[in-house]
């Protein structure tokens, strides 16, 4: 399937300063390194950028800081969820008026609706602005899984136009792949080639904030007719996805503390997080530093490669 947003979507951290506000100039620097490095498309405000954590006026001046950065060389879908339908409603109509392309809307949390009333909620929010929809599947956070019969019922919304999938049901998945014009974008990056080879449309990736050329290689590669090129990439890649996303800590905090390390923007985490001690940063940076010169591919990636700092300096 294929999508206005791009194949290769980062969902790209906010940066703070020293004192835990918002960085304006620092988001704007990052989201030029993904575009250049790769990313099509950035997600911005989702659980990687501390959308919980964040405030409704930083969520707006985000999509305004990154849209005046990036022009329309990305598009930028920001996150809206909430556990509040009316809050969605007001979160949609502050991006629509910031300058967003598309939103991504998550499943009520905490309070676990049953289906028909997380599918009235999509459905109300959709209907508030003009933009294009992402609906967010990732049960492990929420609570509540949007089953394959409620997608398919909401696939028939004008708006509603994908999905970012983080159910780790590739069964469910292809089910509604097969059935509906849903684009579907893997949020775990262990399934970007999986995901991608069954008619996904690619993915939205919380790695892509330090390694953008590296992951899209792997779209790049399978589009080319390089099967085994891709399958290779996407286990070079497992290393630093699993140190990143399955090693205990928040993806968030990980980016964060890798970015830090290189000399990028990203500033601290805010509470209740906390960051990556100095042990786990440094496992982070040789990982990181063990990719790229696996992956010959990026010499004629299109997508570059050429925007890789080296670790301690920007």
């Amino acid at each position: 399937m294929t999508s206005s947003f791009g194949r290769a979507l980062g969902a790209m951290i906010t940066p703070f300063d020293g004192s835990g506000a918002l960085d304006r100039e620092g988001a704007a620097r990052l989201a030029v390194r993904l575009v250049d490095g790769g990313c099509e498309g950035l997600v911005l405000s989702g659980t990687t950028g501390e959308s919980p954590t964040t405030s409704d006026a930083e969520k707006a001046e985000l999509i305004r800081a990154v849209r005046e950065a990036v022009g329309e060389r990305a598009s930028i879908v920001a996150g809206v969820g909430s556990a509040d339908t009316a809050h969605a409603k007001e979160l949609a109509r502050q991006a629509e008026r910031a300058g967003a392309d598309g939103l991504l809307l998550l499943t009520p949390y905490y309070s676990r609706p049953p289906q028909d009333a997380v599918e009235e909620h999509f459905r109300t929010v959709a209907d508030t602005t003009g933009l294009p929809v992402l609906l967010y599947d990732i049960p492990g956070r929420t609570g509540t899984r949007i089953e394959p019969g409620t997608m398919l019922r909401l696939a028939e919304h004008p708006r509603i136009v994908g999905v970012k999938d983080c159910a780790y049901d590739l069964l469910g998945t292809q089910k509604v792949l097969s059935r509906t014009e849903l684009a579907y974008y893997t949020g775990c990056e262990e399934f970007i080639l999986p995901l991608y080879a069954v008619g996904g449309a690619g993915y939205i990736s919380t790695v892509a904030n330090v390694v953008p050329a590296e992951l899209r290689a792997i779209l790049d590669a399978f589009d080319a007719g390089d099967t085994a090129g891709a399958a290779l990439l996407q286990r070079l890649a497992l290393p630093l996805i699993e140190l990143m996303m399955a090693d205990g800590l928040p993806g968030t905090v990980t980016a964060k503390a890798l970015l830090g390390a290189l000399g990028l923007p990203s500033g601290p985490v805010r509470a209740p997080l906390r960051a990556a001690d100095a042990v786990r940063t440094a496992r982070l940076v040789a990982a990181y530093e063990a990719l790229s010169p696996a992956c010959p591919a990026l010499q004629s990636s299109p997508s570059g490669g050429t925007s890789r700092p080296e670790a301690g300096g920007a």
